[in-house]
């Protein structure tokens, strides 16, 4: 075969055409296809995740009604002073129950918002590991509506017999049209 000039200039710059066309299907086609492919499998995994998510959450529709439910009707009194009294009157009762030795009880009420506030109370209390860890279980398992946000445990004495308890609790108060 005998090809001439024309003929293979002509070979060349469709040669040439070709790949430039090659490489411009390939980024201005190929490549965001793959892109747009790409994040749509992400999207369709996420959705699948959300999906199953909400699945869950019917299913334990109920446990959670009954929970808010029991959480909405044991909040603090909206009344500030009925609240403080509701409060440390179940301190005082479980101090007694646990024999733990309460040295102070700072309340602190704090508006987050105009539907719910809450009353943070800084407590202060004596006695050994069992009447403290008796005292924290009398908290965490009372009915009223009140977080333990934090502990801090401390030894009075060279043999760790005599604690002081440094403790954060945070009661939630509901406005009347939230309960």
């Amino acid at each position: 075969m005998n090809f001439d000039f024309k003929d293979r200039q002509q070979l060349l710059t469709a040669l040439a055409l070709s790949c430039v066309g090659l490489w411009a299907a390939e980024s201005l086609v190929l490549t965001p296809l793959a892109h747009t492919w790409q994040s749509r499998n992400t999207r369709i995994t996420n959705l699948r995740t959300q999906l199953r998510e909400g699945e869950l959450l019917i299913h334990r529709e109920q446990g959670i009604r009954a929970r808010w439910t029991d959480m909405r009707t044991n909040t603090l009194p909206a009344e500030v002073s009925a609240a403080e009294s509701l409060v440390l009157g179940a301190f005082d009762g479980w101090s007694r129950d646990s024999r733990v030795s309460i040295m102070s009880i700072k309340p602190q009420w704090k508006r987050n918002e105009d539907d719910f506030m809450t009353l943070e109370c800084r407590v202060d209390a004596a006695g050994t590991l069992s009447t403290i860890t008796r005292f924290l279980y009398e908290i965490e398992h009372d009915a009223l509506a009140l977080k333990v946000d934090s502990v801090e445990l401390s030894s009075r004495d060279n043999t760790g017999s005599a604690l002081t308890l440094g403790l954060q609790v945070s009661g939630l108060v509901l406005s009347k049209e939230k309960r």
